[in-house]
């Protein structure tokens, strides 16, 4: 007889291993905390996963989302972007704006408010990168530049959006509303660079350690740098869609979302210290935090009490990503008094 291990081993399925690996994961979490979230809803306020509801929250998860996909980029740097709110507003006033009151292009303006807040990421980057000021005072005094220009390009009145843009963003395609169509392809695709790509090695190298991945020849700069800019897109799609959903989005419209966005990088389980980060799931936590808040409302609890709540799930979900993966090791130790595989 041959010993082939004096380790007790359990064996698991291909579906038991998937698992496993996904609730050992810092993602878990928040995974677990949406099948919850979805399953008791249904229980709390009846009527709360029907057709409408879900296809009226859609829109608003899908605009945090991706606005949450370029906070965890900036996040992963070991930044903290509060320009968001900046970023947001001045994408909707341009989108709205432009063709309002210079006679823009439906095409021109929505371009305009893509890239002119990826050029502020850009410029937020390079004051980071090259001239090594702090993230916080960066993005901060960035956002107070943005707001200004939002006055000066509305007049300081908000301007409706275009009816080619509001009805891209009310539409559906099979059933499903552009806007989280839009939102899925963003989520998926910078998930899919950040982390199976040798570029999001590479960004992953640089924030877990600049001076180490500068060792293995990595262009620190140039990556943070990209890093930053492509967040400036995030946002600034973010505030199209956003304003043509709202047809008349107000000036102050990306003051919501800076909080948000921090919650759902957080929930879905990026560091504020830098490095691993998951697209994709700031995406489930974007989708989760618009859920529970539309849950909220429905049984009709005040703004203050939905705070509250909302703090107490953050808090809840946040212990239960250190823990679950804890649980999860101990499910997978081998029994003592089984015995040893021979």
């Amino acid at each position: 007889m041959t010993r082939h291990s004096s380790v007790n081993t359990v064996d698991t399925t291909p579906v038991d291993r998937v698992w496993t690996r996904l609730l050992s994961g810092r993602s878990a979490a928040i995974w677990v905390a949406c099948v919850v979230l979805f399953a008791i809803s249904p229980l709390v306020a009846p009527g709360s996963l029907g057709a409408a509801p879900i296809l009226s929250m859609l829109p608003f998860a899908a605009v945090l989302a991706i606005a949450a996909a370029g906070q965890t980029l900036v996040v992963q740097q070991r930044g903290l972007d509060l320009s968001v709110p900046g970023m947001i507003a001045l994408a909707a006033a341009l989108g709205t704006g432009l063709p309002q009151n210079h006679g823009w292009p439906v095409s021109a303006a929505v371009a305009a408010g893509v890239l002119v807040p990826a050029v502020a990421g850009l410029i937020n980057g390079l004051l980071v990168t090259v001239f090594r000021v702090m993230p916080l005072v960066v993005t901060l005094g960035m956002n107070a530049v943005l707001l200004g220009t939002v006055f000066a390009v509305a007049n300081g009145t908000p301007a409706g959006a275009p009816e080619g843009l509001n009805q891209f963003a009310l539409d559906r395609t099979a059933g499903v509303p552009n806007t989280a169509l839009i939102a899925i392809v963003v989520v998926g695709v910078t998930g899919v660079v950040a982390q199976r790509s040798a570029f999001g090695h590479r960004l992953t190298a640089v924030g877990v350690s600049e001076r180490a991945a500068a060792a293995t020849g990595i262009r620190v700069p140039s990556h943070q740098l990209l890093a930053y800019g492509f967040a400036g897109v995030c946002y600034g799609l973010a505030g199209v869609l956003l304003a043509g959903y709202t047809k008349t989005p107000p000036l102050f419209l990306g003051d919501s979302y800076l909080l948000p966005t921090v919650a759902a990088v957080v929930l879905g389980g990026t560091a504020l210290t830098g490095g691993l980060a998951s697209v994709v799931a700031s995406g489930a936590a974007a989708l989760f935090l618009t859920q529970l808040g539309q849950l909220l409302r429905a049984v009709g609890w005040p703004d203050s009490t939905q705070l509250i709540a909302q703090s107490v799930v953050l808090v809840a979900v946040v212990l239960a990503r250190e823990l679950v993966p804890v649980f999860v090791r101990r499910l997978r130790r081998p029994d003592p008094a089984l015995p040893a595989v021979m």
